[in-house]
Parts: structure tokens; sequence; C-alpha cells
């Protein structure tokens, strides 16, 4: 981490090594600033009281090296960020002003992105900022990865259930809801459907029957315009004198008919008149039929137009025309059978959801058994963890609950609430002294107490939780001699399965770290690059010495020093 202008810090880079880091120094030199600075990356609330007096902003910068296939990589790059080598860089900035800004990969981001990926990368356990295994959901799953595949194997059939009787539940609840709409509707389709079973439309019927009634309705005045045409044709029988078009171009016919041999062009001409006089006979032929055929019954008509009437009711409610309604009837016959089979699709709903509800329930049953069994086993672990850490009284303890509640499952004779991961409801409590009640471990002790019940719940978590980085602060609060070797020794213990960073002012813990820093004020009561320091050979036992003694230069505390850093090498 690069950190400038954050309260006492000027501009200073934190170099974090792989296994365990401590951070040491003078009382106020700047070490808690550590701890805030990676709280700022994580998300962390941004109070400008923090910005250094005199500068316009604070600024964190990290590089974050992130596990392979880790979804916090694969979250932050669905947010537009850019890795690095693997690595993620993370940038938070607070101005004087108040105002926060995150970058991620690059990109600028949300505040909460920062806290939601920092669930998965580090965590947190300090006397006023604790995170991780605090959170009752955090804990049950740390307690379901404790107990291995004897909650793995019912855990993953329980959530198969547990997706279809929430899909089969969705189900029946809206077919029964809208069980009246759905008999509404059904009665309105029946309505219709029986409106035009009545009048047994025929496709294209309307288009016919409205051709049909305009014939009808001119009947007079087409028949007199088919006899005048035809007269103008053939002629009229009854006038022998009168001249018809077919008379005449005949008469013209055989006027050419006698010279055609004699000009190709008028014989040519001469035949065009013949085809003229053959149209004009079938013409006159087809208007006379047309006039036989004509019907001008006034009760066809009228029985057309009522047809007609009939027809305009139905596309008045179900279609623009005939074609139109007779689709709705086809949709809407469809659509009936589907509601009328609801009432058997619920029976069948009904016997699912009871079925898959009596499994969730042996299936939550084995859940709530084998976290029993792995809760009576943490507990042993941790409370044995304690004993070492001069909390040689406390007990820790499992309270796995589960509420009643009338729609779920049966678990251990009684009907209980149930969820995505089972019906319990898992927190770990704390009993620091004989007689005092169980309580929640945030509320069961004090803030030295909490960091090192989380150190002890960590060490036997070792291996089974996710979160790569830890970072305590005070874990040594009120505790010195054998308890704060045993301390150092479970924090290295806890390395070599993860990043430990430990804010630290006892030798006895320091001495076991891989790492050793030392955060010094220059001068003028700030802290630059130069002032924090990476401790190796002499300058380390120096500085063990003045934690030991307050003298750098005592030779008792030389000793006992270069004795904690001995012990911590053999056991490493």
């Amino acid at each position: 981490m690069r950190i400038r202008s954050l309260g006492v810090i000027d501009d200073a880079v934190v170099e974090l090594s792989p296994g365990f880091t401590a951070v040491t120094g003078e009382t106020g030199a700047g070490k808690t600033m550590v701890v805030t600075s990676l709280g700022l990356l994580l998300g962390g609330r941004a109070d400008p009281a923090l910005v250094r007096i005199g500068a316009g902003s604070a600024v964190v910068e990290g590089r974050i090296t992130l596990p392979a296939g880790a979804a916090a990589a694969t979250r932050a790059v669905e947010a537009g960020a850019e890795l690095d080598d693997g690595a993620l860089l993370v940038t938070r900035t607070v101005s004087a002003e108040g105002r926060s800004r995150a970058h991620l990969g690059g990109r600028s981001v949300p505040v909460g992105l920062l806290t939601e990926l920092a669930d998965e990368l580090v965590a947190v356990h300090g006397q006023t900022d604790q995170q991780g295994l605090l959170k009752p959901a955090r804990q049950r799953g740390a307690l379901d990865r404790y107990a291995g595949d004897a909650v793995a194997r019912p855990l993953a059939a329980y959530g198969e259930a547990y997706r279809r009787l929430r899909a089969v539940a969705a189900e029946v609840d809206e077919l029964t809801t809208r069980a009246r709409e759905r008999a509404q509707e059904a009665d309105l389709l029946r309505f219709g459907l029986a409106e035009i079973e009545a009048v047994e439309p025929l496709a294209g019927e309307d288009v016919e029957l409205a051709a049909e009634a305009e014939r009808l309705g001119h009947a007079e005045a087409l028949a007199s315009a088919a006899a005048l045409a035809h007269t103008a044709l053939a002629g009229n029988p009854e006038d022998p004198e009168a001249v018809d078009a077919t008379t005449l171009v005949a008469g013209a016919g055989r006027a050419l008919d006698a010279v055609r041999s004699h000009d190709p062009a008028l014989a040519a001409l001469a035949d065009r008149i013949g085809e003229i006089s053959i149209l004009l006979a079938d013409v006159a032929g087809e208007l006379a039929g047309y006039a036989d055929d004509l019907d001008a019954d006034p009760r066809r008509l009228a029985a057309v137009e009522e047809r007609r009437a009939a027809l305009t009711q139905l596309t008045r409610k179900y279609g623009a025309d005939v074609a139109a309604v007779l689709a709705w009837a086809q949709e809407s016959a469809a659509r009936l059978t589907e509601l009328d089979g609801d009432d058997d699709r619920i029976g069948e709903l009904t016997a699912e959801r009871d079925a898959l509800r009596a499994e969730l329930s042996g299936l939550a049953q084995a859940l709530t058994d084998a976290r029993t069994e792995a809760a009576a086993r943490f507990a042993d672990a941790v409370t044995a963890e304690l004993a070492s850490l001069a909390m040689p009284h406390a007990r820790v303890s499992f309270d796995i609950r589960q509420v009643e509640a009338a729609d779920g499952v049966e678990v251990g004779g009684r009907v209980v609430a149930y969820g995505p991961a089972g019906a319990d409801e898992v927190e770990l409590l704390l009993a620091p002294h004989p007689g005092a009640p169980p309580r929640p471990i945030a509320k069961g002790a004090s803030g030295g107490e909490l960091s090192r019940v989380m150190l002890a719940v960590e060490v036997v978590f070792a291996g089974t939780d996710p979160v790569p980085t830890y970072l305590f602060d005070e874990v040594d609060a009120g505790v010195g001699g054998k308890a704060a070797v045993e301390i150092g020794r479970r924090l290295a213990k806890l390395a070599r399965s993860a990043q430990v960073v430990v804010v630290t002012h006892l030798p006895q813990v320091a001495a076991f770290a891989d790492r050793q820093l030392l955060v010094e004020k220059t001068n003028d009561g700030s802290v630059t690059r130069s002032g924090v320091t990476v401790l190796e050979g002499e300058d380390r036992v120096r500085e063990l010495s003045r934690m030991l003694a307050g003298q750098e230069d005592s030779e008792t505390a030389r000793a006992h020093a270069e004795e904690l850093l001995a012990t911590a090498r053999a056991e490493g």
C-alpha cells in the first residue's frame, strides 16, 4: 500500500509480504493508520478528519494479488476493472471536504463495490472494526465448511429441492390467486365462442355477401343496362330496320374479304375485323345470359342483408372481418382449454409441493444434525485455543435454533421457517467466565478479548475459510508473558494458510512474524517513506529490545529479544 496525507502519515509505502507481517512502533507513531488505510481500500467510511492538516485530500493505493479463479476477480472485471498480472489495483481518495472516490483496476467504481469485494478478500479483527465471522450468515457458512461433506452433501440436495419448491409454490400461488380472474375470463370466452358457433361464419363469406347485396340492390338498373347493350350489339328482333354493331362489323368484313387477295395489309385488317365480330357475338351472348340469370327477388336480398347483419355483430366484437373472427375463435378455444385445465394443474402442483416440502424436512433435519455434531467439535477446539490465550475460563458454543412458522417445514417435531441454506439460524456464543451466560461473541467479550476469540476461531477454521488475508489490531490487548507468546504462536500457525497482518505492541507477538515493519515519525511529527522500514538482523533485535524494556541498548532486553526470535524460528 502507498499512503499519502492520511493522519500522521505524509507519504509512506507499506509492503505486506505473504505469511505473517507484524507492524510495530511507538504509541502514536501511526501504526493504526495501516489498519485505517486498509479499511478505506475495503470501502470503509470516509472521514474527512483523516486528511492530514494542510492537505487537500488523502490517498490510499493498494495492489492486491488475487487467488486463481477468485470470485472477486470475476466481479471486478464485470465492473470494468483491468487486472495487472493477476493483481487488482485499488485506489481510494478522501477530500478534506468529505468527498470520496474509488478506483478499481483503473476504472472509477462505487465505494459499495469495494465493500462487496472486501468480504472475499480480507477479514478485519480489531477493537472497533469487526468483520467476517461476526456476521451470523458467515458463521453458518464457516461452520458448514468446517463440517465438510457431512453438511455439503445434504446441503447440495437441499438447495436443489428448495429451488424447485420455490418455483412450484409460486406457480400454485399464481394459479390460486387468479382463480376468480380465470373463471371470469373463461365465461367471456365461452360466451363469445357460443355466439360465433350460432352464426357459423365461413371464411370470405362477408366479402361474397357484400358483392351479392350490391348486385341485388341494383337488379333493375343492371337488367335494363344489359338489355340495351345486347340490343346495340345484336339488334332488336322486333325492329328489323334498326342498325346494330354485329351487322355493321359483318358488312365491313365482307367488304374487305372481296379484295383481300390484292394486298396483304388489307387482308390482315380483315382478319382483325373477323376477331372483333367473334368477340361481339360472345359478349352479346353473355349479356343475354346475364339478364336471364339476374335474380331480382326481394326475399333473397332481405336474406342476404340479414346474414350480413349477423356477421357484423361478430366483427364488432371479435375482429375487423370474418377472417379475424375465425382466428379469434381458434385462439380462444385453445385458451379455454388451458383455463379449464388449470384446476387439474393446481392439483398436480399442490401434490408436488407437498412432496418437496416433505423432502426438504428430511434434508433440513439432516443439516441440523450434521451442524450440531460439527458445532460441538468446533466449540471444544476453540475453547482449547482460548485457554492458551489468557482466557482459561472462557467457553465457546454454537446456538443452532429454528424459528416456528406455520408455512414452514417440519424439523425436530416442529414446523419451522426455512431458507436456501436450511432451517437453522446459527450464532457463535461466548461465556467469558464460569457462571456467565453464553452471549453472541460481539456482545460477550471486551475489545481485546474479542480479537483473541476471533484469532482462536480463525486458527480452528484455518484452511476452510476462503478469505486470503487477515488483519488483527490490538489482538494482544491486556495480555503479556506466556499468553502473548501463545498469541504469536497461533498467528504464525494461521499464517501458514493465509496472509496475516498484525498491529501489535508486544515483542512476544512480533517475534513470530515472518516480516516486521517499523513505523516511525520524523522530527516534525509526520511519517514519510523512510518512516516505514522492514526490520532485519540487528535492527529487529533493537526494536524488540525497545518493546521489551523501552531501551534499545539494554543487554538484558537484547538477550531476551534474541531468545524470542530463536524460539520463534525453532517453531517455524
